[in-house]
């Protein structure tokens, strides 16, 4: 359901202008609704709609509606992710609307956002996490321990095929792309005995009854923010602040009320959404991404835990084949979870990690 400003009758219409503009984050002179970015796919929209509903429930007479992006990971999906460009695939287009004001936020599943994101956008909320772990979903229920030797199992992440292998060198991995539902179905259509997917989406689309088996995510690592919702905005003070009305005397500057820009608003309103622990835990998982910066075109893991003030980090870097697997730890506090990243990542670069690093990607490292 795409959600839209209600058409009202002239009164109530000027009735519920003069409530929004005492909602924290309005102002009188900027009544637009505001307008949410997401992909079209049905978890996309879900997720977004999701979000929505967060904001309608913290600001009662807010208007929303959601924009649909087609993004280019959406248009080529006969092509491994890891062969077309990676996570950016899937957020471009929708941060190009951000930055151009087509929409005012965007919400992304944080696997797919970059560590480096584009001048003038931040991600200034992330709500708390679904599950993070993987799922398997086989045609005739068997487990993953229990699949026939040389069982053929769908995914595109090579992150779960080096798991998979890892676990099970006889599978025959075989590339799956596609939103949700195509994958699901593929799994009777192409003949293969099972696929991996994320807990989080499948939840979200009240398809649970379908899983065979829960991962467990201290076996087998997920993907740096998985289950976790980004929202995505302008950097306040990335815009021009809204002009003074035409043709009207300015005010004295020592007594000139200060104007928020829409930005500034939008990001203000979006923290509600906030969970202090998941953003905590996500940053941590991202701090090591970038440190190894593999990105989609290595099988790179991780997995944090946040209790009372402690970080727990739990990460790899495989090889795509699975026989080399190298896996490790860090703790911190929750006001450091970048240097719980950087020194997991630079653990396992120095026990394996970095030769496994420069046969992957011929040696080009992040800084």
């Amino acid at each position: 359901m795409t959600l839209r400003a209600e058409s009202r009758e002239p009164r109530a219409e000027d009735e519920a202008r003069g409530a929004a503009s005492r909602e924290p984050g309005f102002g009188e002179t900027d009544l637009r609704p505001l307008v949410i970015g997401t992909r079209g796919s049905r978890l996309a929209v879900w997720q977004a709609e999701h979000v929505a509903s967060r904001l309608r429930a913290a600001f009662p007479t807010i208007a929303l509606r959601l924009e649909r992006i087609r993004t280019m990971g959406d248009k080529i999906l006969d092509v491994p992710l890891a062969q077309v460009g990676g996570k950016a695939l899937f957020v471009k287009e929708i941060e190009e609307a951000l930055l151009a004001g087509q929409v005012d936020l965007a919400v992304h599943s944080m696997k797919d956002v970059p560590t480096d994101l584009p001048p003038g956008l931040t991600i200034a909320a992330i709500p708390r996490r679904e599950d993070a772990a993987d799922v398997l979903i086989s045609r005739r229920g068997a487990r993953l321990a229990d699949l026939p030797r040389g069982a053929r199992v769908g995914t595109s992440s090579l992150r779960r095929q080096a798991q998979l292998l890892h676990i099970r060198p006889d599978l025959a991995i075989v590339s799956l792309r596609g939103n949700l539902d195509t994958r699901i179905r593929k799994l009777s259509d192409e003949g293969l005995d099972a696929i991996v997917l994320a807990a989080a989406g499948v939840a979200r689309l009240g398809l649970a009854h379908v899983v065979t088996e829960v991962l467990s995510p201290e076996v087998f690592l997920p993907a740096i923010g998985q289950g976790a919702l980004g929202i995505e905005v302008r950097e306040p003070g990335g815009e021009n602040r809204e002009p003074r009305a035409e043709n009207r005397e300015p005010r004295a500057t020592s007594r000139e009320p200060r104007v928020e820009s829409r930005a500034a608003r939008v990001a203000e309103m979006v923290k509600a959404l906030d969970d202090r622990e998941t953003h905590v835990a996500v940053r941590a998982e991202r701090a090591m991404l970038k440190r190894l910066g593999g990105g989609c075109q290595v099988p790179i893991a991780a997995w944090a835990t946040v209790e009372a003030d402690a970080i727990l980090l739990r990460g790899l870097i495989a090889a795509t084949d699975g026989v080399t697997v190298i896996r490790g730890e860090a703790r911190g506090t929750v006001g450091e979870p970048e240097t719980v990243g950087r020194d997991l990542a630079e653990d396992l670069l120095q026990r394996g990690g970095q030769a496994v690093l420069e046969t992957i990607l011929g040696g080009r490292l992040g800084a």
